[in-house]
């Protein structure tokens, strides 16, 4: 069978007051499209699919109509669990309906895998969901302790509980999958993905993650990526869809597509999406007249764009309002001054270790050259002698 694993969607997000919805819709499309080219037999949304608890009517307008287009004019079915972002009672309120319509929607952290048949390969798919695993959600305390580390710990123990429980009704004649909208620690993160842990607390670790699932798709993290050393084999963050914060800028954004047949290993794939605007950074050294250049020479005409102008005198209001007219995909327009650039690099310097100061000393005192570790070494022993007779 094949499955495409998707997450992350946040309709109904804006940036910075902004309407993403219409880049949302084509992402949709897109995926529609997909789904239909690359004969999907089954969806797997790994969690946000709103943004909010309370999402805009037209977001959820959005969502209802995509996944008719999906189940009913592409024969696919659908599988979707409940992210920090969701409401998992308003997701699934609509799941006795959904279901009729081939969409499974998992709110709550349940005891039972989905099953389904699959038409077209008459195979049975069996998928461990896994929603966003709080203690609220779980209705459980982990432990009384405060403690970081050992809430961390607990946790760790109880997601690794709840898969094995779930993955203990896998059997070899079924294709097995799990997912989750969970941070697994070592994952790299954005700036637009929301904490959906206390400090470090909530993430668990690669091992925690279930040996018996041939896939394992999450959710969270917008950032692509693969737990290739987990014991779980094929465990994926497939990212967000379309970028959310200039951290993203430059991220090519996908899908997974997953061939998969009952007793083997899943064979993973990446399908690039075009949908979206790129979101970019502009740097202009030059100042106001390097950023009108790029304007007329249509530099990054269909992006978002994030604009870091240095300058030697204010930026009057308009000015801004000159180039906000100019292009209305600046969110951000950003003025850096001389003597703000010489404060942030003695900021800079002052956070760099002892030793690297002084090479970067040495390379400007010898126009490029750099000292070899014996140097090195015996200015750090000069450092210590020194900072030793100061404390005695």
């Amino acid at each position: 069978m094949r499955l495409l694993h998707t997450a992350d969607w946040h309709l109904g997000r804006t940036l910075e007051g902004r309407s993403r919805l219409t880049e949302q819709e084509h992402f949709l499309q897109e995926l529609c499209e997909i789904v239909k080219e690359e004969c999907i037999d089954v969806v797997l949304m790994a969690g946000d699919v709103f943004d909010t608890v309370n999402p805009p009517a037209a977001a959820e307008q959005l969502f209802y109509e995509y996944m008719a287009k999906l189940t009913e004019e592409k024969n696919c079915k659908v599988v979707i669990i409940a992210g920090n972002h969701d409401n998992p009672d308003r997701l699934s309120a609509s799941g006795p309906i959904a279901s009729m319509h081939g969409i499974e929607i998992i709110g709550y952290p349940t005891m039972k895998p989905l099953e389904m048949t699959i038409p077209s390969t008459g195979e049975t798919l069996k998928v461990a969901g896994l929603p966003y695993p709080s203690e609220s959600r779980l209705k459980e305390l982990l432990t009384e302790s405060f403690d970081e580390e050992t809430l961390r710990d607990a946790y760790d123990v109880r997601i690794e509980k709840l898969f094995n429980e779930l993955c203990d009704q896998f059997d070899g004649s079924s294709v097995n999958i799990a997912m989750s909208h969970i941070y697994v620690a070592g994952g790299r993160e954005t700036d637009s993905e929301r904490p959906i842990q206390v400090g470090g607390a909530y993430t668990v670790t690669a091992d925690a993650l279930p040996s018996k699932a041939q896939y394992v798709a999450l959710g969270h993290l917008h950032r692509p990526q693969t737990f290739k050393r987990s014991a779980a084999g094929n465990a994926r963050y497939s990212g967000s869809p379309i970028a959310y914060s200039f951290s993203e800028a430059g991220q090519a954004k996908s899908v997974t597509v997953i061939d998969v047949q009952p007793g083997s290993e899943a064979v993973t794939r990446e399908v690039f999406l075009s949908s979206g605007k790129p979101l970019v950074k502009w740097k202009a050294d030059e100042g106001l007249q390097q950023v009108y250049k790029w304007l007329d020479e249509e530099k990054d005409i269909h992006a978002w764009i994030d604009l870091e102008i240095h300058l030697k005198d204010t930026l009057s209001m308009e000015e801004i309002h000159k180039l906000r007219n100019a292009r209305d995909g600046f969110i951000h327009i950003r003025p850096v001054f001389e003597e703000m650039e010489a404060t942030e690099e003695k900021q800079r310097l002052s956070d760099l270790p002892i030793d690297e100061l002084f090479k970067r000393f040495y390379e400007r005192q010898t126009n490029g050259g750099t000292p070899d570790e014996k140097s090195v070494q015996l200015f750090m022993e000069l450092i210590d002698s020194y900072e030793g007779r100061e404390n005695q």
